[in-house]
């Protein structure tokens, strides 16, 4: 998979931008605050309709614009794919080949990239919150349907918590409605579930190796989808809905009181330990900043296997983060296999003896010059 042509319109600080390539490393090259990030950006936005960076989709539009529309070119193994997508206050319009899509879940996917940046140390160190974000993201890149699901348990999830605020100002002991709404959560909930342990065992399996490696197999990974009832090893859908149920049943009275939804996926987490040991609270930085770069790689690899073709890799001013055993880890990953497109303030940052044939691509102002 290979981005060949992208052109931005009133994105972000670009006005106006063409960019073309056929090379499989670029480097983009520029001070800070001139546009680098939002171009990787924009590739990120283009293959999943949404940013890495913020929620509110206005903040990707041009502050003197209606609208930025984002066009890319990518060369799969089936042929050239054009790509469009439309951002406004009014909400999104996507296109294939210039079809329309009628869902973005239909157009999510077409190209899949991987996104490395400094903030992803946040998914070892930082709140359940950031890890559920990175799963999400990372599964719906690869099964669109996914992102159908989830939305369709928040909305569920939101009418659920409604009702529980009206029973606790009511006072309605009864709760007649409770268990309709429990049976949509659980029905959905599962389906979540049940994704993203298959995700994470796939993920394991990559990210062990590749760990085992970067530390000279001196480390063993090991990622953990921690539930928040039992589920962590039940494949039966049927035992697995009477034990949400179960745990509904057991928390109700708390939830009747806080009026929210206590268990589901949306209170999942991750949980990643090296022999044994939790990394997020023991884990030295080091072994924090090579769980990361273990999950990157192993992603790389583990899109490889679902779609049968490597991902466009986004590299956010992180190789001057790595020192130089683990910049040549990640270099070697991806020479010669993976499209990279990499973001620094200068060239000086990069080992670049271990790079074949880089282009380079200097940013100010947002104008390529």
């Amino acid at each position: 998979m290979q981005l060949n042509k992208l052109s931005l319109r009133n994105y972000r600080n670009y006005e106006e931008v063409h960019f073309e390539t056929r090379d499989m490393v670029n480097i983009i090259i520029g001070p800070n605050a001139q546009g680098k990030t939002n171009l990787l950006e924009a590739i990120f936005v283009l293959a999943l309709t949404k940013s890495h960076r913020t929620h509110q989709d206005k903040e990707l539009i041009h502050w003197d614009a209606r609208q930025t529309m984002l066009h890319g070119e990518v060369e799969k193994k089936y042929g050239t794919c054009k790509l469009d997508l439309t951002i406004s206050p009014q909400g999104k319009k996507a296109k294939i080949n210039g079809l329309e899509q009628k869902k973005l879940s239909h157009f999510i996917g077409s190209i899949n990239v991987v996104m490395f940046a400094p903030e992803d140390l946040e998914i070892v160190k930082g709140s359940p919150s950031v890890r559920r974000r990175f799963l999400d993201m990372e599964i719906g890149q690869v099964h669109p349907t996914y992102l159908y699901d989830l939305s369709q348990y928040q909305k569920v999830l939101q009418q659920r918590n409604n009702y529980l605020k009206q029973l606790f100002t009511t006072r309605d002991t009864k709760a007649v409605l409770l268990d309709v709404w429990n049976e949509q959560l659980i029905q959905l909930g599962i389906k979540i579930i049940k994704k993203r342990q298959s995700f994470i065992q796939k993920l394991q399996r990559w990210a062990e190796k590749i760990h085992y490696g970067i530390t000279a197999g001196q480390e063993h990974i090991q990622i953990t989808y921690a539930s928040s009832f039992d589920a962590n090893s039940l494949e039966d859908e049927t035992v697995l809905f009477d034990q949400f149920m179960i745990k509904l049943s057991q928390v109700k009275e708390q939830e009747l009181r806080r009026g929210v939804t206590m268990v589901g996926p949306h209170r999942d987490d991750l949980l990643f330990t090296i022999n044994g040991k939790d990394v997020q609270t023991f884990g030295s930085q080091g072994q924090q900043r090579t769980t990361a770069l273990s999950l990157k790689l192993a992603e790389i690899e583990l899109i490889h296997e679902e779609v049968g073709e490597y991902p466009i890799l986004l590299l956010d001013d992180v190789l001057s983060e790595l020192d130089q055993y683990r910049q040549t880890q990640l270099i070697e990953t991806f020479q010669n296999k993976v499209q990279t497109f990499i973001t620094t303030t200068g060239i000086e940052s990069i080992d670049r003896s271990k790079l074949e044939n880089a282009s380079v691509i200097h940013v100010r102002n947002g104008s390529l010059i």
